[in-house]
């Protein structure tokens, strides 16, 4: 029986390179360094002593997100879809949030926003629409190096007659690599899932590579971006997924989150069960009730801030939006201060008899982010982990729901990897601080 038409692509589909920059790391040359006190003074809990080293489980809030999610609570907290004015100037409210968001990564369409509670709830909600297309047979391919949240929902289609194959991380670097891919690639496969950075190795992985393999055999790409959006510019045009999530709360705002898909793709996803609305309105049948207002609009405060980091004369804007390429040149800029940030540390591992860093040895931006995990043969990781609690320094230990990666690198799982995660408002000084820290005791 021919596959069902919304799990098939074309060749091309998915690839369109208009975008700006057009790659998955920093564009070249060397962006100008941050400003810390403007950067720290946006973070209204940088006031105090503590130092946040575990970003990658969540980071700290923006003021500008703050202000805008208060601003709607007072002003607009009304029900949307009524013709009295306070009830229309919300719907506008939600309207600019979803353009906003279209613009923060680089989305054709404000419609191929899909807003939800949490990556993990958006994956479920997308992997149970896509078992609804599914023939006995079909494949997915997931991958030993993601997070959970990217694996579960798709194992859950056994249930309807997928057969799932894995792509294994390399058992020595971790890494996805293209030639553990290829093999499993053929004529019943129909969606491949995939993390775009691990929470682990901080790695970078190729996800407009993939994406040409996957769609030359006529399958979507799933990735999961929480690893990378905090990090670098998500631009889903040039990445050339399908579909593509990530968490908010990870990236300077609330906990609430986006799933971007390509629209055609939703159009003809089925939403049935999900949403109130007809299986022609997308974005909102893929949303169960009304999207969080007050969450969504707070978004936009993760834009203005970015606007202001990326302002240039060159990115300035022409009217009231934010222009695409004012994110570009603000992550730009954050990716060259976490290449810094991390060199120091990571010059302590490698130097220590009994330290491996789980992940790539080199600070290179274009290969990796500011996520870095490591073990000592000298203490444990959770006695590591506790010994700098004591220092006023959040760091944590685990194998932070990817499991599976832990176990393949012959790691114990319920000690797991000391891991660092650090982002752009981390200073210098306080990589001193951790350095210090762990000195005696690695």
């Amino acid at each position: 029986m021919p596959a069902p038409s919304v799990l098939r692509t074309s060749s091309g589909s998915g690839s369109d390179t208009d975008s700006g920059a057009g790659v998955e790391g920093p564009v070249s040359g060397r962006p100008q360094p941050l400003d810390m006190d403007f950067v720290r003074g946006r973070f209204p809990a940088l006031a105090g002593p503590f130092v946040y080293f575990d970003n990658g489980g969540g980071s700290q809030i923006l003021q500008p997100v703050l202000d805008r999610m208060n601003d709607h609570l007072v002003r607009h907290n009304v029900q949307l879809g009524a013709s009295y004015p306070l009830s229309v100037a919300a719907g506008d409210a939600l309207v600019d949030a979803q353009r906003g968001v279209a613009t923060l990564i680089n989305a054709a369409d404000p419609d191929e926003v899909v807003m939800g509670s949490s990556t993990t709830a958006l994956l479920r909600m997308i992997a149970a629409s896509v078992g609804q297309t599914l023939e006995p047979g079909d494949e997915i391919i997931v991958t030993s190096g993601d997070h959970e949240a990217n694996i579960g929902p798709w194992l859950e289609l056994e249930r309807v007659g997928a057969r799932i194959r894995w792509w294994h991380a390399d058992p020595d670097s971790g890494e996805l690599e293209r030639a553990g891919l290829e093999p499993l690639l053929g004529d019943r496969t129909r969606l491949v899932a995939m993390t775009h950075t691990s929470n682990i190795l901080g790695s970078i992985n190729p996800v407009s590579e993939i994406a040409g393999l996957v769609h030359r055999v006529g399958a979507i790409l799933c990735v999961d971006g929480v690893g990378f959006a905090p990090h670098r510019a998500v631009d889903v045009r040039a990445f050339g997924a399908d579909l593509y999530v990530f968490s908010f709360y990870k990236t300077f705002g609330p906990h609430h989150a986006v799933l971007w898909g390509r629209r055609d793709l939703l159009r003809e996803l089925p939403g049935h069960g999900f949403g109130f609305v007809s299986e022609d309105d997308v974005p909102y049948k893929f949303q169960p009730g009304n999207a969080n207002y007050e969450l969504s609009v707070s978004v936009l405060g993760i834009l203005d801030y970015l606007a202001e980091l990326g302002m240039t004369e060159d990115t300035s804007p022409r009217g009231s939006a934010v222009p695409r390429a004012a994110v570009q040149s603000a992550f730009d800029r954050i990716a060259l201060h976490e290449e810094e940030l991390i060199r120091p540390l990571m010059a302590l591992l490698a130097g220590r008899d009994g330290v491996r860093i789980v992940g790539r040895p080199e600070a290179d931006r274009g290969a990796r982010v500011s996520i870095v995990s490591f073990v000592s043969s000298r203490r444990s990781s959770r006695e590591i982990v506790t010994a700098v609690d004591a220092h006023g320094i959040g760091i944590r230990h685990g194998h932070f729901y990817s499991a599976r990666l832990i176990d393949q690198l012959g790691i114990d799982g319920g000690d797991g990897v000391v891991r660092v995660s650090m982002v752009h408002y981390n200073s210098p000084a306080e990589v001193d601080r951790l350095i210090d820290a762990l000195d005696p005791l690695i």
